[in-house]
């Protein structure tokens, strides 16, 4: 849930292409999480409120949850998060956390978070998903998924299904070094 709070606050800034990368070292006990967006980016004074829950720039609502609750578990799993934007470029926030650390919440369903934002706002915008374990990696760029669909549009059910279905295997193999 945290990757699609914090892909939806991409998309309210205007982002057009949200790169997603996860990276598991598990010698080296680390995950990392880094979402990176191109969108109209913010001022450091607002950067510097993001982590407050009763901060927020929306207007439907009076607290801004994403990034506090995301900064939480970061903390509560030995890590940390950083957060970078400039205006008119972007911005990165980056959440790491020690891979074996009892209170680390489980990613949760990468391939239906992934296909939900596609099937919900893959006509305007791109999403670059990379994911590596221990030297294993899987990518999904929508990008190049456009460009060989041609006419077909990506949010069409069959092609989510697809997406979906090739998110888990991919994942899969990564995860357990074999494939599906």
């Amino acid at each position: 849930m945290h990757i699609l709070d914090i892909c939806e606050n991409s998309i309210d800034a205007g982002a057009s292409l949200i790169r997603i990368t996860i990276e598991e070292d598990t010698e080296k006990n680390i995950l990392r999480l880094e979402i990176v967006d191109n969108g109209r980016g913010m001022e450091q004074e607002i950067v510097d409120k993001l982590l407050d829950p009763f901060y927020t720039t929306r207007t439907t609502r009076r607290v801004g949850l994403g990034f506090p609750l995301l900064a939480q578990s970061a903390k509560d799993a030995g890590g940390n998060i950083t957060i970078k934007s400039e205006l008119g470029m972007g911005t990165a926030v980056t959440a790491n956390f020690v891979h074996d650390h009892i209170d680390r919440k489980p990613l949760g369903n990468i391939p239906e978070s992934i296909t939900t934002m596609i099937a919900g706002r893959g006509t305007t915008i791109d999403i670059v998903y990379k994911h590596e374990k221990d030297g294993r990696s899987f990518s999904l760029d929508t990008r190049e998924i456009r460009q060989d669909l041609q006419a077909v549009p990506i949010t069409d059910p069959e092609i989510v299904n697809f997406l979906n279905k090739y998110l888990n295997e991919g994942l899969h193999e990564i995860q357990t070094g074999t494939n599906s």
